[in-house]
């Protein structure tokens, strides 16, 4: 893969909590004009390898070999990251003692730290084998580890005030607000992720990612189009302290960035609304879909031999496993990398669906991911799966929404935390129901109220989401 650094500038000015639908047609507008006539200046790419393979230029003899840095998890492209960011990582792996915070803050454009990963799969047999998938497309696991490390990349760039004297911030993935697939991503054929930062507030920063993939192998034929979209939002901690830091401001450049700005802005908005609210209560309609789904859950429970066979109970779709985090996992600051987590994650999401559907699962989107407590080097870490719900409407299309639940386990102290919620959705491979013209997916039923008030808390975050995106 090859890799490319650029700026973004920040503003702290509030947005409103809902843009106008104008600024959505506006922003749609203006990013397709954007990928059919680039405007926006690219730093040269930096080359990725194939892990199985050694770089073409010979390692530096000064320096300790990227191998033996602590905190580095190795994959081609944080190998190309961390070759192309070497400065700014040697002083977070080695911060002067008592180095103080940073003094001022600086205002950074989105074309300081945008950055450009090539992956040459057309041209390079082993970096493509390390990627593929049963299907001849790219592993999604391995690209969510990959979207993640760039993403990191990034904010570190930003951040950044260039001097060795300062303490480095910790900067820590809080959350992914989305990731769609939109084609899918073919493992013969050049690819290249695009990402920046688009928004910053006061300890807080997001970046969009892109990853894009011409139509044709013949790549001079055929202009890129978007194949995958994905925004991560870190935090920034002071490295001694603990306790949130401020960042370089963000200030946009041009007519789409501030678009992208006001639009992230809205999301940062609706996402601490979302915190302090209260549970919201059902209404009239919510309230009898609830006691529907129980009533038919009660049947499962007391007369299965009644039961609906096109249904299920929610329960009767788990899968689990089960880990012990090893240093290899960890990221430069010596926690598990979050790129790993959410690989395994999208791991049992597949089996799960698979397993449901009974037929090749198809993976669409990732709908919402939260990092809400840290994983250490030797935790125990356990991940719960389920069918949460099913959208059946769109017989060549139905849904499968799964959520998967990261829980570090302290045998000795007995405890058991949530580190991490996933929530995926998936259908199947059309060639996949093709060869089963019987195809059909079963509801899930809840067994519980408090499987059934879950449920339709994500369906109404999915319907708000879904209406977002239509304005």
């Amino acid at each position: 893969a090859k890799i490319n650094p650029n700026d973004l500038p920040l503003n702290d000015s509030p947005a409103s909590l809902s843009p106008s639908p104008s600024i959505f047609k506006k922003l749609r507008k203006l990013k397709a004009s954007h990928f059919l006539h680039p405007t926006m200046n690219s730093p040269r790419p930096i080359s990725v390898v194939s892990t199985f393979a050694s770089p073409s230029s010979p390692c530096d003899s000064t320096k300790k070999p990227l191998s033996l840095w602590p905190g580095m998890y190795h994959s081609p492209v944080t190998t190309a990251l961390w070759e192309a960011r070497s400065n700014i990582f040697e002083s977070l792996l080695d911060p002067p003692l008592n180095a103080p915070p940073q003094s001022q803050l600086l205002t950074r454009t989105p074309s300081h730290s945008r950055t450009t990963i090539f992956y040459p799969f057309s041209s390079d047999f082993i970096l493509r084998e390390q990627y593929r998938d049963p299907w001849n497309e790219v592993r999604i696991g391995i690209l969510l580890e990959d979207l993640d490390a760039l993403a990191g990349t990034i904010s570190v760039k930003h951040c950044s005030d260039d001097d060795s004297t300062t303490r480095p911030l910790l900067l820590v993935t809080a959350s992914v607000h989305k990731i769609v697939l939109k084609k899918p991503i073919c493992v013969d054929i050049d690819l290249k992720i695009v990402a920046s930062v688009i928004w910053v507030g006061r300890s807080s920063i997001e970046i969009q990612l892109e990853v894009m993939q011409s139509e044709d192998k013949d790549v001079k034929a055929s202009a890129d189009s978007v194949a995958l979209t994905a925004n991560f939002i870190f935090v920034a901690r002071d490295s001694k302290t603990g306790k949130a830091a401020p960042i370089n401001r963000l200030s946009p450049e041009t007519e789409l960035e501030q678009l992208m700005f006001e639009e992230a802005e809205a999301r940062n908005n609706l996402r601490k609304k979302k915190r302090g609210g209260d549970r919201r209560e059902f209404d009239h309609g919510e309230c009898k879909k609830l006691q529907a789904w129980l009533a038919e859950g009660r049947i499962f429970s007391d007369m299965p031999a009644l039961a609906d066979r096109n249904s299920i109970l929610l329960k009767d779709t788990r899968l689990e496993n089960s880990l012990i985090c090893q240093p290899q996992q960890r990221n430069i600051h010596g926690r598990i990398f979050g790129g790993f987590l959410m690989h395994r994650a999208f791991e049992l999401a597949f089996s799960t669906a698979y397993t449901f559907a009974g037929l090749v699962p198809y993976f669409l989107e990732v709908d919402h991911v939260d990092f809400l407590r840290p994983v250490d080097v030797g935790d125990f870490l356990r991940f719960k799966s389920c069918v949460l719900y099913t959208q059946l409407d769109k017989l060549d299309c139905p849904l499968i929404n799964i959520e998967v639940v990261a829980h570090v386990t302290s045998p000795e102290i007995r405890s058991s935390e949530v580190s991490n919620t996933f929530y995926f959705k998936f259908t199947v491979r059309p060639e996949a129901k093709a060869r089963n013209n019987g195809f059909k997916l079963r509801n899930v039923v809840p067994a519980t109220e408090e499987e059934a008030r879950h449920i339709l808390e994500r369906m109404d975050a999915e319907a708000l989401n879904s209406s977002k995106q239509q304005v």
